[in-house]
């Protein structure tokens, strides 16, 4: 279909209610508040409940995202839900998402691209869209990566943390909406950020693992690239863009990406000092943060990106 651009109607979030701050890191790990501040920016992360699954948290935001974009449940034809820590190895956690919403119609199915991933199901529910194949998407990215976290490994357990955002993207005319998405992967550095174990090579759920150094340097230079190719694609300067919402990994690659690109610290949104790294959900915990404390408004250009696993990464441009 041509003149459809699909307008993010509504966005909610979800945090569990158990926050972990840095001193009670310390009490699992040898580790401190100053040491993990100082290398990651990040003070405090949310941790689900024993009994509160990735399903759980997506749903949470979803009620909220369809609330404030102003829908029902018999709106929505479409639901894709991002996550590396889906409940079940099948089925899809969006299906799951889907009966406990209520919603009995349409399609509901899973991505994975680990931290990229809610730009990957963005992409993905964008296009739907646009074919004339959805008209009212859900897109979710919802993590409990506490799940898979070695809780003896002080430089991995420290950085993550759980939480589900959630956006309702709707098809409209031309004007505010998805200008464009970029993404890319290259699987020749899956060695350097990946989990341990999985249903066929272990038969195991398996551990996060990541050699932090290395993805500190592609993650800079990637997203980098990617933010610069897609606003060259849109014909948009980088200077022109109000908003960067990036991947809430560690605040050094957030300040590394902006010094690269010239964009002032102050227009990049930051929450993983609140949040920690919760891998899909960060973009839009983020962004739904930036649209509650008035910093992101209606009619703003407003760029998301990230690098994930994989290596997965991308970038997506909007004007909310």
């Amino acid at each position: 279909m041509t003149g459809i651009r699909s307008h993010i109607a509504g966005i909610g979030t979800y945090l569990p209610a158990r926050v972990m701050t840095n001193a009670d890191m310390s009490e699992i790990v040898e580790t401190s508040d100053t040491w993990i501040r100082e290398r990651t920016g990040i003070a405090q992360r949310h941790i689900a409940a024993d009994d509160e699954y990735t399903s759980d948290l997506a749903v949470e935001a979803a009620r909220v995202a369809i609330a404030h974009a102003g829908k029902s449940i018999e709106d929505i034809d479409l639901i894709v839900v991002a996550t590396a820590t889906p409940d079940l190895t099948f089925p899809a956690t969006a299906t799951i998402v889907q009966n406990k919403l209520g919603i009995h119609h349409g399609a509901a199915f899973d991505v994975h691209a680990v931290c990229s991933g809610f730009l990957y199901a963005l992409a993905t529910a964008d296009n739907f869209i646009k074919a004339g194949q959805a008209t009212n998407a859900l897109v979710i990215g919802a993590e409990t990566f506490s799940r898979i976290l070695d809780w003896t490994d002080r430089t991995t357990c420290v950085l993550f943390g759980d939480g589900a955002g959630a956006m309702v993207l709707s098809a409209q005319g031309e004007g505010e909406g998805l200008i464009r998405t970029h993404l890319r992967s290259d699987g020749q550095f899956c060695d350097l950020l990946y989990v341990d174990g999985g249903p066929s090579r272990t038969k195991t759920v398996g551990h996060l693992r990541m050699q932090g150094n290395q993805v500190f340097r592609h993650a800079v230079g990637k997203i980098a690239g990617s933010m610069q190719e897609l606003a060259d694609m849109a014909g948009i300067p980088i200077s022109e863009i109000d908003w960067f919402v990036p991947h809430q990994a560690n605040q050094r690659i957030l300040e590394g990406v902006a010094k690269r690109l010239s964009i002032p610290v102050e227009k990049v949104i930051s929450t993983v000092g609140r949040h920690g790294n919760t891998s899909a959900a960060s973009i839009p915990l983020a962004f739904d943060a930036a649209v509650q404390d008035g910093r992101i408004k209606r009619g703003d250009l407003v760029l998301m990106e990230a690098l994930g696993g994989g290596f997965t990464w991308g970038a997506a441009l909007a004007r909310y």
